[in-house]
């Protein structure tokens, strides 16, 4: 907008710069009076005019009396006499030329608003059209790909990781782009397409980058909000286009990001900009694998919703593979944070397999991210390096969010969340299957007034029936810890309660877990389980109800008798949470196994631990998440 404006100013300026011009060019006329033409006459019989001007069509007089003064008048009609009485009265005539024509200056001067309407005209369009780039209003039509060139791509395999299967999928697309001749001289094709397939997050953009990097060849990225318009037939031109200058930088890619924006099933919507999102699928369609084929344009498409996808666009011919680009395991964890690791120095006590072992379910953006909050932690200490603390300190912010420690919370509140939390922790390192404890904190952070944190030895795939009770149980150790040791109930297990009814009723409705329901699915996928299921009969939702509450009341009862066995263990971890706020896997240990725990490192500097008096109420309980919060 700044530059349209400058532009404008322009013109206007050089518009009122031309008027001057012109009109100081233009004849400069002194001032006249006008006299009737009988007067005039008078004048010439009284010998009071000295000069006549005539114009060209003896109508309009100029005269010159004798005093000096001008004026001019018009001859009604032709009076031949006029001339005979000028010359008797010795007054000087003279007779202007017939006019061969319009004179430059004149015509320039009447046309010239005209002119600079049309000049204004033409800059609009001009403008409208992006100068030509093609960015513009009245170049809708054009594709918006974006094009980079085999020397702009610094992106190769090494810089992909914790997807190695996928990378072996599209390995074959690399060579064949390398030498083409390879497979075709064994009657062989290259896919036509590739479909990324994952949540997001997980590298399918940089996977795309990384395959034209490898290969060298041009690489154009789009995404597939960019084809629809609202005009009808915008989309469906801009994938001609795409296609049309792809095919001249052959052998190349073409990166189509959320291709599910264009791609879903047809007939499934009514009218207006459905039937224009159907003319460009229509129009990818027959680009991918038409009459004409796109010979050595592959296309890398993405998205994370491959089930709304239309089947036509998954057959072999168009996009011939699908590569799923899951969420990395523990060992691609590892590998991911090594290469985001390159960029920041690092402290000798950082280990990658210990943050990799704490992080199950990050994608690759996320530990990233990880990095990046470890190195913004390090900077704000006036740290040269990055070491443990800081990215157990971005760990923690990341899963739980920040620490509030300006939030005002009595001590009786303090005392009842550090029982809370003993209570998860202690159930949760009595279990056998339960993933051991990483951290007990009574540092509110979030929503959360606490958290017990369990980190597991190694990614779990499946659920299995024992875990799932013990988690339960671990789920009710914070409530019965309030009431055998601060005897009374608070609103902290709310969330606990929500999430141990919610793993119940999965077992009994879903996963066939139940000795007394049998395996039989009573959830009904579309309504839901309750009293809208259309599934289940009212009889049989009430043994459901049943199973459900038997299943929540035994493992409440392991929780007690763990709890009540090991009274002690719970007083001292409360009292080391009281003074320490935050405890590790080690105090943890220390405490089950009757040791006393050394100081968590670093504990000095806190100074404000919350120990401090107020009205203040905590919050509602929060939302669950993978770990145990009150």
């Amino acid at each position: 907008m700044n530059d349209l404006a400058k532009n404008i100013l322009l013109w206007v300026v050089v518009a009122v710069v031309l008027m001057v011009v012109f009109q100081s060019f233009s004849p400069k006329l002194a001032a006249s009076q006008d006299v009737v033409y009988s007067q005039f006459v008078q004048d010439v019989e009284n010998d009071r005019i000295k000069s006549v001007d005539i114009s060209s069509n003896e109508r309009s007089l100029d005269f010159v009396r004798a005093d000096g003064s001008k004026g001019t008048t018009t001859a009604p009609v032709r009076d031949r006499d006029l001339i005979n009485d000028l010359i008797q009265h010795k007054v000087e005539i003279k007779q202007a030329a017939p006019e061969s024509g319009v004179s430059f200056w004149s015509l320039v001067l009447n046309f010239l608003p005209v002119l600079l309407i049309i000049g204004f005209w033409l800059f609009m369009m001009r403008q409208m059209q992006g100068g030509g780039a093609g960015k513009g209003a009245m170049s809708f039509g054009r594709s918006r790909a974006k094009l980079q060139g085999e020397d702009q791509i610094k992106v190769t395999f090494a810089d992909v990781a914790g997807c190695d299967e996928a990378k072996d999928e599209v390995g074959e697309l690399v060579e064949f782009l390398r030498d083409p001749s390879r497979f075709t001289k064994l009657g062989g094709k290259i896919p036509r397409g590739v479909l990324m397939v994952g949540p997001p997050g997980t590298g399918k953009t940089l996977l795309a980058r990384a395959i034209a990097g490898e290969a060298k060849v041009p690489f154009f990225s789009i995404s597939g909000s960019d084809f629809v318009e609202m005009f009808v037939g915008v989309g469906a031109s801009r994938v001609r286009d795409m296609f049309e200058t792809a095919k001249k930088h052959a052998p190349c890619i073409i990166f189509i990001d959320e291709i599910d924006a264009v791609g879903r099933h047809r007939g499934s919507g009514m009218g207006g900009g459905h039937d224009e999102r159907e003319q460009t699928l229509n129009q990818m369609l027959v680009e991918m694998d038409g009459f004409e084929g796109g010979e050595g344009v592959i296309v890398i498409a993405a998205t994370n919703r491959p089930d709304v996808l239309d089947k036509a666009l998954l057959r072999p011919g168009r996009f011939d593979r699908q590569v799923m680009v899951g969420l990395p395991d523990i060992k691609g964890r590892e590998q991911i944070l090594k290469v985001h690791m390159r960029k920041v120095p690092l402290h000798d006590n950082v280990r990658a397999d210990v943050l990799a072992r704490g992080t199950p379910g990050f994608s690759g953006a996320d530990l990233a991210n990880l990095v990046n909050e470890a190195a913004l932690f390090a900077a704000r200490r006036n740290k040269q390096q990055v070491d443990m603390r800081d990215f157990e300190d971005a760990k923690d912010k990341i899963y739980m969010g920040p620490e509030r420690r300006s939030m005002v919370m009595r001590e009786d509140e303090r005392r009842n969340t550090a029982y809370h939390e003993s209570g998860h922790a202690v159930v949760a390192m009595s279990l056998p299957k339960a993933d051991p404890v990483h951290k007990v904190t009574i540092m509110p952070r979030g929503w959360a007034l606490g958290v017990t944190w369990q980190l597991p030895e190694h990614d779990h795939i499946s659920k299995y029936k024992d875990r799932m009770l013990e988690e339960l149980a671990i789920l009710f150790g914070g409530r019965i810890a309030e009431e055998i040791f601060v005897g009374q109930m608070s609103t902290g297990a709310s969330n606990d309660f929500e999430r141990a009814t919610q793993l119940a009723r999965g077992m009994v409705t879903k996963y066939g877990m139940s000795d007394v329901m049998g395996t039989m699915v009573y959830a009904d996928a579309e309504a839901g389980y309750g009293m809208h299921s259309k599934t289940i009969s009212e009889a049989t939702q009430q043994k459901v109800d049943a199973e459900i509450r038997r299943i929540l009341d035994a493992q409440y009862t392991v929780a007690r008798d763990i709890l009540e066995s090991k009274r002690d263990v719970v007083e001292a971890m409360a009292a080391a949470l009281l003074e320490w706020e935050t405890i590790d896997a080690e105090q943890v240990k220390a405490l089950m196994e009757g040791r006393t725990p050394n100081p968590p490192l670093g504990w000095e500097d806190k100074s404000d631990k919350g120990k401090r008096d107020s009205d203040a109420a905590p919050p509602a309980a929060p939302i669950g998440g993978p770990v145990v919060q009150r």
